[in-house]
């Protein structure tokens, strides 16, 4: 496709706004892919391109959470191989079956997500501080990681927020620490699927470079305000995120 100074007119802002969306809730894909089909691209040449500008955000915010002391490699690393373990099921099960029965079922499991979200007494900050690593600590983190990787398999979008989710509420963790561990295992599956589009020569690079810079710029900017405002920040963008999944299952973005 011709790519125009439209082109890019179009992806940037949205890039930006989807990277800072992402690094405090998730969900940005949610705004990315969408800009990118919005552009004109093809939707496997979107979803690629989407991949990379995407990939270069997490990571940018990833990296942010590390410096900080916010990811423990040791307690990301059985969360982020069951998610792929997940994530493997999830994409063999839809191929046989109905992808309206994942948005029939997400119609009852938003509106949980967002009572959680909102209800003070489940999701609410911890204190800061080390990480507690126990044995229902890693039971939880990798019983999540593998169900909602499962989700991200075979159909995707949220899954950053419902991971921020299943580790502030069942993982005990502070909303800063369950976002940043979140990241590592959303940086695996995106590097994973890039990858393969990138195989298979579907990413448009100039195109996808812009974006990613963009991604980067919103992602570096959300993980400092992650960091310094905690759930102040990150339960408005949560529900924000589910806002724009319940819209996009009505088919209305």
């Amino acid at each position: 496709m011709d790519i125009t100074i439209t082109t890019y007119l179009i992806v940037c802002p949205l890039l930006f706004l989807g990277g800072f969306v992402d690094a405090i809730g998730g969900g940005g894909g949610l705004i990315t892919l969408p800009a990118y089909l919005l552009a004109g691209l093809p939707m496997h040449q979107a979803i690629a391109t989407n991949k990379l500008s995407s990939a270069c955000g997490t990571t940018l915010a990833t990296t942010r959470f590390i410096k900080n002391g916010l990811v423990n490699l040791k307690f990301a690393i059985p969360s982020v191989i069951s998610a792929v373990i997940g994530s493997s099921i999830g994409a063999r099960l839809s191929l046989l079956a109905d992808e309206g029965l994942m948005e029939k079922l997400l119609f009852v499991v938003l509106p949980i997500a967002a009572f959680i979200v909102l209800n003070k007494n489940l999701f609410k900050d911890k204190e800061s501080g080390s990480l507690s690593l126990n044995t229902k600590t890693y039971f939880v983190s990798v019983i999540a990681a593998l169900i909602i990787g499962m989700y991200d398999g075979f159909y995707g979008p949220g899954t950053g927020t419902f991971l921020i989710i299943a580790f502030t509420v069942w993982g005990k963790m502070n909303i800063s620490t369950a976002n940043a561990q979140a990241k590592v295992i959303n940086l695996t599956t995106n590097l994973t699927s890039l990858t393969i589009f990138l195989l298979n020569g579907q990413v448009l690079f100039s195109l996808g470079i812009a974006g990613a810079i963009c991604n980067m710029i919103g992602g570096y900017l959300g993980a400092g305000l992650v960091m310094q405002k905690g759930s102040k920040i990150v339960k408005p963008v949560i529900l924000f995120v589910l806002f724009l999944l319940f819209l996009k299952i009505l088919g209305i973005i």
